[in-house]
Order: C-alpha cells, then structure tokens, then sequence
C-alpha cells in the first residue's frame, strides 16, 4: 500500500514534466520527425518547437477546472409564511398599598471587659 502511494504521488508530481522526458529518449524521431522546422537547419530547433507545444499544453491541462469557461446559473429561493396575527389585551393595573414593616434589631454582643490570656506553659 505504501509502495502504490509513492507511485501514486511521483506519477502526480512528475507529470508535467513528461513531455521533457519524452523529448530526451525519443530526440532523433521528434528532431528528424516532428520538427516544424526541419527546411529551415539555420535555426538550430532540433524539435524544441514540438517540446514547447507539448509543454504548452500539459500546463494548459494543469489548469484548474474553475479557471476554465464554464455555465453557471445561480437560482435564488425566496421562502415566506404568513406572520401570526397578535392581539394584547389592556390590563389595568391597581396601585399597591404600602406595606410597612417595622423594623427589629436582632443584633446583640456581650461586652466583657476581660481579655483573654492563654495558660502559661510550666515546664
């Protein structure tokens, strides 16, 4: 499994440069073969034309698909419900009598006028 990813993944990363590499081991056909400009020897092409064309378009294939011409239709949904219908009642409201009450003081304290000494230690 690890091995199919490796070659999954090398496969992926070299692809763009296959044309190159076709170019190398397939030289004397491309540069004898395909050569566009093989009437014209001054040039020194040596099939590197048919090597850009073929770059050109693996890097067209690389392109993402967003950046390609494609239809897109938006549709906008609009949904709606009826509201419910609210009524509010008047309440009339009466004023409250004051309620008094009285106020009790449940607080005390022993005030003692001794002050507290710990034992003495004999020892």
């Amino acid at each position: 499994m690890k091995k199919l990813v490796v070659i999954c993944s090398m496969v992926i990363f070299f692809k763009p440069l296959m044309p190159v590499f076709e170019y190398v081991f397939n030289y004397d056909y491309i540069a004898n073969e395909l050569c566009e400009n093989k009437a014209k020897p001054e040039l020194h092409c040596n099939g590197k034309c048919h090597l850009m064309k073929e770059l050109a378009k693996a890097a067209e294939d690389e392109k993402p698909v967003s950046n390609k011409k494609t239809s897109h239709q938006e549709t906008e949904v609009l949904f709606f419900q009826d509201s419910f219908n609210f009524t509010f009642n008047t309440v009339v409201l009466q004023p409250i009598e004051k309620v008094t009450i009285p106020y009790t003081n449940l607080y005390s304290h022993n005030n003692t006028g001794a002050v507290f000494h710990p034992p003495t230690f004999i020892g």
